[in-house]
């Protein structure tokens, strides 16, 4: 293919992904499959791969481009964000009507109804139809440049669409989480022992934030469109529901739930309306915004300073309730980490009965200044966790009383510590205590660890609660017959768990270390690890000066390691294991002759012969090294399918790009 052919197949497919992006992401109608979909990406990837010179900013393949940023450039506002004043009631709304008429009397005022969502501001700037800049809103007079990660929500187009664009657009919006994707990404973060977010918003805040837009990418953001801050070039724009039309014109996306309203009777009957709908729908909504339709009388009615006299958001009533505080209970989490939970007497709210609510940590009880037999205010918008607003201190009646710290894990007897003084979360220092060995036993058991096939959730939760397992050393102890005595469990399917056990039992010493769960100790550090000792002996022996003059090994992971191998009771557990015959040591191939040795790897997109846990351990144990950034000191980047940014800089920088294919050449 010529030059001048790939420059007209590249706008081609540019321009047929970015319709399907509109039809998929702002109409909720797409056209194609998911399949169909990712093979026209696909096939723009390549061949921008091939003719570089064709790459454009508002290519769908650069949605995810860019390197992690060192922090976020100030972008002063040409238009102030303003905040919008709230109110509580229909009285209020009313009231608010009333001041605007007296500023314009005698004219006929339309409303736009808006539902209010809960999500995070941001301003989006289009310069000749072209995406120039996207910004938070900050303190409203200036914000935060994150362009790279708006960029990423897909709902938000690159390009403007339509034969009425603006030669300057600043469109103002509300990026948010869907509650489903921001139950999903709590869930992951438990597996990954990383903290939960509060709620969607927190999680919107939070990923808009990350330095690193293929991270943000992950977090599938959407974006609501609901006023213009700057608009020039387009005579035809005088109203909030013209603006409406023409965003949909745009491709910039518009809830489908706003409403024009002839009188104030509607906008109350749109209130009410919503205030009992709000549960229903897939992301958190915590008001109604009323706006002045037309902008002419929005001029003649201005602002003060911090908010629109033509603007006003009716506040749905919090779903807020008192209730007793019948006992606090403690949990343990895989990790070891205590989390307090108030158990509560009964109380419906938002229509659900609730009986317990985290107090996530001491400090925050100490801050609320909870105690047992306390009248508390708690609070649960749409679907997200009852959270303790304040304690009723006016109906104490001097019979409660305060939680005390326990100086031992409530459910083994161990220890109670904290990593470091600084540090809120204290922990049971005993790795087999029972809420713990759970999740324990299946990070055990998972692939990049012992890859103990068959031992997963459903089998894990009959093991620890028939008592056949509580620590790992009692995987290698169990019985057929005890299979078989699980609902689980017919002979073959015991015969292959068990099967499965006994080839874990020659995993080298690097899975074993990472399967074993110490604090801040990933795969990478436990290869290392492996390779410095070579037996979990001396890894035993090791000291914290040791651990620490290791390359990859800081002060915290040689401080965890010490104290790890230091308690009597892993002490045990380790006895066990080797009884149980289990491989403790790691076979370090030569590598002088190794066609990688010394040789930088970065994997991108998805492997099929290969996991990228397995591809990049093949790398360590023939000399090699991998990393997760493409530089100009990588030497390959192996591309999977689906690859993103890390090929398209390698492609750009002239870093060497293989297949998987390719890759198994160089490591056979």
């Amino acid at each position: 293919m010529d030059k001048q052919q790939a420059k007209k197949q590249i706008e081609k497919l540019s321009q047929e992904i970015r319709h399907h992006n509109w039809r998929y992401y702002v109409l909720s109608d797409p056209e194609i499959s998911d399949k169909q979909y990712d093979d026209l990406l696909r096939s723009l990837k390549k061949l921008e791969g091939e003719f570089l010179e064709f790459i454009t900013q508002d290519s769908p393949t650069q949605r995810v481009s860019g390197q992690p940023q060192d922090g976020f450039k100030t972008v002063v506002h040409r238009t102030k964000m303003l905040s919008l004043d709230n109110t509580y009631s229909i009285e209020e709304i009313k009231d608010w009507q009333k001041r605007i008429e007296k500023l314009i009397p005698n004219e006929r005022i339309e409303y736009v109804t808006e539902l209010k969502i809960d999500g995070v501001s941001a301003s989006i700037i289009y310069e000749k139809g072209q995406f120039a800049l996207g910004a938070t809103r900050g303190d409203g007079t200036a914000g935060e440049d994150v362009s790279l990660n708006l960029k990423t929500i897909k709902s938000i187009p690159l390009e403007l669409s339509g034969r009425q664009k603006p030669s300057f657009l600043e469109a103002r919006g509300e990026v948010y989480m869907q509650t489903d994707e921001f139950k999903q990404l709590n869930k992951e973060r438990i597996k990954l022992s990383e903290s939960v977010f509060a709620n969607p918003r927190n999680a919107t805040s939070g990923s808009l934030k990350l330095l690193d837009p293929a991270i943000t990418a992950k977090r599938r953001l959407q974006c609501f469109i609901h006023s213009a801050g700057v608009v020039e070039g387009l005579k035809s724009c005088n109203s909030q529901w013209k603006f409406f039309q023409l965003c949909k014109e745009w491709r910039l996306r518009v809830n489908k739930n706003s409403r024009l309203c002839k009188n104030l009777d509607e906008v109350i009957s749109y209130c009410l309306k919503w205030q009992n709908k709000r549960d229903s729908i897939n992301y958190e909504v915590d008001g109604v915004v009323i706006k002045v339709n037309s902008f002419k009388q929005q001029d003649k009615l201005g602002t003060t300073l911090k908010s629109p006299r033509w603007a006003i958001c009716y506040k749905f009533p919090a779903h807020r309730v008192t209730t007793k505080v019948k006992s606090i209970t403690v949990q343990i989490g895989r990790t070891g980490v205590l989390t307090p939970v108030a158990e509560l007497e009964p109380v419906e709210c938002a229509g659900v009965t609730i009986s317990r609510s985290t107090l996530h940590n001491f400090d925050e009880i100490e801050r609320l200044g909870i105690k047992v037999g306390d009248r508390i205010l708690i609070e649960r918008a749409g679907e997200v966790i009852p959270k303790v607003i304040k304690v009723v201190e006016s109906v104490r009646s001097g019979k409660e009383k305060k939680l005390k710290i326990p100086a031992k894990c409530p459910e083994c007897g161990s220890k109670i510590a904290k990593e470091k003084q600084e540090e809120v979360a204290y922990y049971c220092v005993n790795p087999s205590c029972p809420p713990q060995v759970e999740k324990s036993l299946l990070h055990f058991a998972s692939r990049g660890a012992m890859d103990i096939e068959g031992l997963g959730d459903s089998v894990v939760k009959q093991l620890v609660e028939n008592k056949i397992v509580k620590d790992f050393s009692d995987i290698y102890r169990i019985k057929k017959e005890e299979l078989l005595g699980l609902e689980l469990f017919k002979d073959k399917k015991a015969d292959n768990l068990l099967n499965a056990i006994e080839r874990s039992k020659s995993q080298p010493l690097s899975r074993l270390l990472f399967a074993l769960g110490i604090r801040h100790v990933g795969e990478k550090a436990a290869f290392v690890l492996a390779q410095r000792f070579n037996s979990l002996d001396k890894v035993m022996q090791g000291k914290r000066e040791v651990f620490e003059s290791i390359q990859d090994i800081g002060p915290t992971m040689a401080e965890s390691l010490n104290d790890y191998f230091s308690r009597d009771e892993i002490k045990r557990l380790i006895k066990r294991l080797k009884e149980s015959r289990l491989n403790t040591s790691e076979v370090i191939k030569a590598v002088s002759k190794s066609k990688i040795s010394g040789k930088k790897f970065v994997f991108t997109g998805e492997l099929i012969e290969f996991s990228r846990q397995d591809a990049q351990r093949k790398v360590q144990e023939l000399g090699g090294e991998y990393a997760s950034s493409v530089s100009k000191n990588t030497d390959f980047v192996v591309a999977g399918e689906n690859s993103g940014s890390k090929l398209e800089k390698a492609n750009k920088i002239g870093v060497k790009v293989i297949d998987e294919k390719e890759f198994r050449k160089l490591t056979q």
